[in-house]
């Protein structure tokens, strides 16, 4: 078994925000290989998602995002089930990208969007960003609904 090195965790861990055990986790089934690491918490933050999927969504937070000099805008409202991760930065932030995001890629409903790749990061769609969420906070999440608004449409 290779031996992961507390520097190896502390990486990983800044770059996914996960907690110390599921990063030693990733990193001891992975061999200690980072990119190897990261696809088995891909993977597992997708079987999380999966658990967490009947939990009733009681909180959120909308988000706006206005592009090209007032031209055009967007909402969005994304659904977690406490206030007290509705209030965390990390998950407003989550919601002002996922508005970026609709105001760049115009998605016609959520299905589509939720399987667009980011724009800020184009090897990981939406639904992904999502579940890595929800797996980071431990509570069910989702894009409830969003509007985007134009001056040329």
């Amino acid at each position: 078994m290779t031996e992961i090195s507390t520097a190896d965790i502390k990486i990983l861990r800044d770059e996914t925000g996960l907690s110390i055990a599921e990063v030693r986790n990733a990193l001891n089934e992975s061999g200690g290989d980072k990119e190897k690491a990261l696809s088995f918490l891909k993977k597992r933050s997708v079987e999380v998602a999966l658990k967490k999927g009947g939990r009733a969504l009681g909180a959120g937070s909308v988000a706006s995002y206005i592009h090209g000099g007032g031209t055009s805008g967007t909402l969005v409202e994304l659904s977690c089930e406490t206030d007290f991760v509705a209030k965390n930065e990390e998950f407003k932030n989550l919601a002002r990208d996922i508005a970026m995001h609709v105001a760049a890629m115009n998605p016609a409903d959520t299905t589509e969007l939720l399987t667009q790749p980011f724009v800020k990061s184009s090897d990981k769609t939406i639904q992904d960003l999502i579940n890595g969420a929800i797996q980071k906070f431990g509570e069910r999440t989702e894009v409830r609904r969003f509007s985007r608004f134009s001056v040329s449409e």
